[in-house]
Parts: C-alpha cells; structure tokens; sequence
C-alpha cells in the first residue's frame, strides 16, 4: 500500500462504515504444477505475475508469468532446512527465513533471482527460535524469535536484509510461561503499509496476546485477545489493512476442525480485540486483506479457506481444500500449501 493510498483509505475510514456493494465472489484457480512435494508456509507476491513461495526441504520457488510455470531456486544444500517465510521486493530479489532452534534459524537473500543467495544471518543463540519477518519497506525489516530469558526476541535490518542485529530487549514485556509465536504462515509477524507500525501475536501460553510496537520493533505494549490459547493454539497469524484495522485468526493445530472463537477483528489497532460474530468455526492458520480496503479478507487454513465482506466481523466459507498461507496484492491473492500447491484469485 502506497503512503498516498493509506492516508486516503485513513480520512475516510471511521467504525461500523457499510461495507462495499462490489461483487466479491472468491474462487481458487490452480496454478501450475510446482514441480516439488513441499509443504510452502511462505508466501510473497509482488504482483498478479510475480511470487514467490518457499517451505520443507529448502524449497523455495518465483513465478514471473502469473503462476503457468515455476522454477526451483533456494540457496544449494539447505534441503534440511525449513523456509517458513519469505519477503519479496521484485523478480529479482527477496529474503528468506529459515526456522528452528540454535542454528537452524538462518536468513538468506537474494538479488538475481534465486541464482545465487547470500547467507546474511545465522543464529547462534541455543535458546533464540526465530518464527518469522516482516519489513517496512525495502530497507527497514525486523524478525521474531521466541522468548530468549523471558522475552521475545527482535532482531533487525536497515539495509534491506543484507545485515541483521538484536535489538535490546528493554522495551519488550515479559512473556507470559509457555508463550511463543506460531511459525505457520510467515504471518505471526506483519506491518502496515510503509510506517513504523509492526504487530506480533502468540498462543502457547494462558492467553493468545498481540504485541504491538509504533517504532519499528524497539518498544512493545502487549494486550490480550478473546481467541483461546493453549499449548498449540492461540493466534496463528495477524493482518493490518492500516494502523487501526486488524484481523486475527487461530485456533488449535491438533484439533483442526474445532476453533471456538478463532477469529477477531480490531478497530483500534490491536488494542482491544472483538471475537467476529460468525467465525470460520475451524483452525485457520493464514489471513490477509485485499489492498482495495478495509472490508473485504481472506482467511485459510488445513480445512478450508472464508472470506469476510465486512472487516471480519462475519466470515462465510467459500472452498475446502487445504491451505496454509494466503496473501494479497493489489487485486490478486496468492494462497499455498501442502503437496507443493500454490493457487490464485483475481477479483
């Protein structure tokens, strides 16, 4: 979204706004076949002909014609590792996020396409388990790990992910016992816009909480959320349309087809959390806005995909077929998932 684009949607958006009357009809299209067997948790589209997906087995893959054909370009011998997510600038470059514990949690970037990636951070912290990115722009970027002594980690870039450094960890509150961030989307962590607005949600713990700092990841205020928490449920990912509007959604890994509560939307960004008056009603591990305002998502997970026309206060199922990430530009969303699937929608 374009600072001209945000500042428009922010004059005219005030709470309870009647929801658009265009025709919003979702439907997933194939792409074309993938060519791996990788479950794809990461997902960045730069527009309707260019994405990039990346998952298992160091999989990660571009399209530059809309998804007819994709090529296999990770970085070499990284068939160990697993790239949760992925941050797109354009065709050529993009950075990647490995996940795990100790030395697993590793970033690469890119600037040719996936020809050749350089190896730009790698942790080396025992404790540290970084779950996911997010960036700014294409200079500024933070990272997510778990708690480190009692509090989540950041870690964070301004030269668009060539170099990375812990930020101090005064400014972050403390984790509540057994809180951590799901690392299932590459979306437990995301901005809005290009501010200095970030946003991270958890579960694991006795409540499912979002983290919210305004300077870029250097200081956090914490609240809780109405979506139930546990030792594998919570939130499992977050989207920000702007500063204010928010949608979060979760549920229980281990109990996909039950999610009592699992979504909810706020007004005031992420200060307080409202439960949607119809949920999806299952797991739902992925959710993002359609760029062209603040009523209309998507949400996806193992046993289907919803899409909301009113800022997710109500939600209506519109396929069942497995998914994992889904996330939008301009007109165009890209969902991925098990089996090396990557579909699209253009509404």
């Amino acid at each position: 979204m374009t600072p001209m684009v945000a500042l428009t949607l922010a004059a005219s958006m005030t709470v309870g706004i009647t929801p658009s009357a265009e025709s919003f009809d979702p439907m997933w299209t194939a792409t074309a076949d993938t060519g791996v067997t990788a479950r794809l948790r990461g997902l960045s589209p730069v527009s309707d002909k260019v994405a990039w997906a990346s998952g298992s087995a160091g999989a990660v893959l571009r399209t530059t014609d809309g998804g007819r054909s994709w090529q296999l370009v990770g970085p070499p011998e990284t068939a160990d590792l697993q790239f949760r997510d992925i941050e797109a600038f354009d065709a050529d470059s993009a950075v990647i996020l490995a996940i795990g514990p100790g030395e697993s949690s590793r970033v690469y970037r890119t600037d040719d396409g996936g020809a050749s990636w350089t190896e730009t951070f790698r942790n080396t912290d025992e404790n540290a388990f970084y779950d996911c990115m997010a960036f700014f722009d294409h200079r500024r970027g933070i990272a997510l790990s778990d708690p480190v002594g009692g509090k989540f980690r950041i870690l964070s870039t301004s030269d668009g992910g060539r170099s990375w450094s812990v930020n101090p960890n005064d400014g972050m509150p403390a984790a509540l016992e057994g809180e951590f961030a799901f690392a299932a989307s590459g979306t437990c962590l995301v901005t809005a816009g290009f501010g200095r607005d970030a946003w991270f949600a958890t579960g694991g713990g006795a409540e499912a909480r979002v983290f919210h700092s305004r300077d870029r990841g250097r200081t956090w205020r914490v609240t809780d959320s109405p979506i139930p928490s546990g030792p594998s449920a919570g939130i499992y990912s977050l989207a920000f349309a702007t500063p204010w509007h928010g949608l979060a959604v979760g549920g229980d890994f281990a109990v996909p087809e039950s999610a009592p509560d699992g979504a909810a939307y706020s007004r005031d960004g992420g200060k307080t959390w409202t439960v949607s008056s119809t949920i999806p009603g299952e797991y739902r591990s992925g959710v993002a806005f359609i760029p062209s305002g603040i009523h209309r998502a998507i949400a996806v997970g193992p046993t289907g995909s919803d899409h909301t026309r009113d800022g997710g206060r109500t939600w209506t199922r519109f396929d069942t077929s497995s998914l994992d990430s889904v996330q939008c530009v301009h007109r165009t969303c890209w969902g991925s998932g098990a089996n090396g699937r990557v579909v699209k929608m253009t509404l």
